[in-house]
C-alpha cells in the first residue's frame, strides 16, 4: 500500500465533497469516494484524483446496514481508515407555513436520516477502524445555518446544529484514543447544489452578505477540512471553523 493516509469522504461525487477528495489526494493520501446515488460521477471523481490507491464506495446513508458495509469496504480498499469527512447532506425546502403535515414529516425524516443519523452511523463504523491504530481525524461538515437558522429548511438547520453537538461529544470521548473531532461551517458555496440559490438577484444579495462580496469556493472549504484533519490541528479538537466570509458572525 502506498504512503499517505486512508481517507473516507462521504458525498464526494460532486461539490464540496469532490473538492475535499481532491485536496486529500493532492496531499498524497488515498481516498474512498462515497456516493449515495451518482455512481458514475463518483467514478469520474476517483479517476481524476492524483496519486493511486483510491476507491469508490456507495451506500444510502439512511440504511444502517448499507453504511456498515460501505465503511468496511472503504477500509478494506484503502488498508484502514485514518480520516473521516462527514460531508454528505440533504437540503430539502419545507417552510412550516407552506407544507402539509405529511410533507413536513417526510422532510424531517429524509433530512435527519442522512445528515445526522447517517453521519453518526458512518462515524461509529469508521471509529472501529481507527481505535486499533490509536489515532484518527473526523471532520464534520456543518453549516452557517446551524447558528443563524434556516427558515425554509428547518430540518437542515437542526441537523447541522446537531452534528456539531455530536462531534463535540465525540471529541471528549475519543480524545484519549488519539482521535480528534472538528467541524467546518460554510456559508453559501459555489456548487451545483447551490446554483439556483446563487442565480440572479437573490444570488447577488447572498454574495453581498459578505464584506468580501462573494461566497466561498469548494476548494476553500476543502482547504479548511485538510487543515483540521492534519497533525498540526490536534488541539483544535472540538472546535468549529466558520467559512462564510464574515457573512454571519458569532461569539
Amino acid at each position: 500500500m502506498s504512503d499517505g493516509r486512508a481517507v473516507l469522504v462521504t458525498g464526494a461525487s460532486r461539490g464540496i465533497g469532490a473538492a475535499v477528495a481532491h485536496a486529500f489526494a493532492s496531499a498524497g493520501d488515498r481516498v474512498a469516494v462515497h456516493y449515495g446515488r451518482s455512481a458514475d460521477r463518483a467514478e469520474e471523481v476517483a479517476a481524476s484524483l492524483p496519486g493511486e490507491g483510491h476507491v469508490v464506495v456507495g451506500a444510502d446513508l439512511a440504511d444502517a446496514e448499507a453504511v456498515r458495509r460501505m465503511v468496511d469496504a472503504a477500509a478494506d480498499g484503502l488498508g484502514g481508515l485514518d480520516v473521516l469527512v462527514n460531508n454528505a447532506g440533504v437540503f430539502e425546502a419545507h417552510p412550516i407555513t407552506e407544507t402539509t403535515y405529511e410533507e413536513w414529516q417526510r422532510a424531517w425524516q429524509d433530512t435527519l436520516s442522512v445528515n445526522l443519523v447517517g453521519a453518526a452511523n458512518v462515524t461509529w463504523c469508521a471509529v472501529q477502524h481507527m481505535l486499533p491504530r490509536g489515532t484518527g481525524r473526523i471532520v464534520n461538515v456543518s453549516s452557517r445555518g446551524a447558528f443563524r437558522g434556516e427558515p425554509t429548511h428547518p430540518a437542515y438547520g437542526a441537523s447541522k446544529a446537531a452534528i456539531i453537538a455530536f462531534g463535540q461529544s465525540l471529541a471528549r470521548a475519543l480524545g484519549p484514543h488519539g482521535i480528534a473531532v472538528t467541524a467546518v461551517a460554510p456559508g453559501f458555496t459555489e456548487t451545483d447544489m447551490a446554483a439556483e440559490a446563487l442565480a440572479g438577484a437573490e444570488g447577488d444579495r447572498r454574495r453581498a452578505e459578505s464584506p468580501l462580496g462573494r461566497v466561498a469556493t469548494p476548494e476553500e472549504v476543502a482547504a479548511a477540512v485538510l487543515f483540521l484533519a492534519s497533525e498540526d490541528a490536534a488541539m483544535a479538537s472540538g472546535s468549529v471553523l466558520d467559512i462564510n466570509g464574515a457573512s454571519y458572525l458569532r461569539m
